[in-house]
């Protein structure tokens, strides 16, 4: 599982690591089943607490995409946000549209870049 923080990002480290984990199981680079490393061993890996993984892990799978059982680890419970109203998968995207916006990007730019990002996702999913 490769996952970087960025010291620069202002989103907590918990939720970098939240939405990386969730970045590689939309690419297809994590499926369901497969298990992911202890929370120890990522901390170590990024250099962070210990909590930060936990609470990471937590969020996770209140949210769906991990089952994790205390000594046996955390495996991907799903590729899918099942349950999840529109609205709710929606709102993220408005907030990044919004940005880009006031980035003074005009409509046909943020297209080219949403198409880019896509496209950026699926690469990864397919170099597995």
């Amino acid at each position: 599982m490769f996952l970087t923080i960025d010291a620069n990002d202002k989103r907590p480290l918990y939720q970098q690591i939240v939405d990386g984990v969730k970045a590689l199981i939309a690419s297809g680079e994590l499926r369901e089943g497969m298990t992911l490393p202890s929370v120890r061993q990522v901390a170590n890996d990024l250099s962070v607490n210990l909590n930060t993984i936990a609470v990471a892990y937590r969020q996770l799978q209140e949210e769906g995409f991990l089952r994790v059982r205390h000594g046996a680890g955390a495996v991907v419970s799903s590729r899918l946000a099942r349950g999840v109203e529109e609205e709710a998968l929606r709102k993220p995207l408005r907030t990044a549209l919004t940005q880009l916006i006031l980035g003074g990007r005009n409509d046909r730019e943020i297209i080219a870049a949403v198409r880019q990002e896509l496209e950026l996702i699926r690469q990864k999913g397919d170099s597995r």
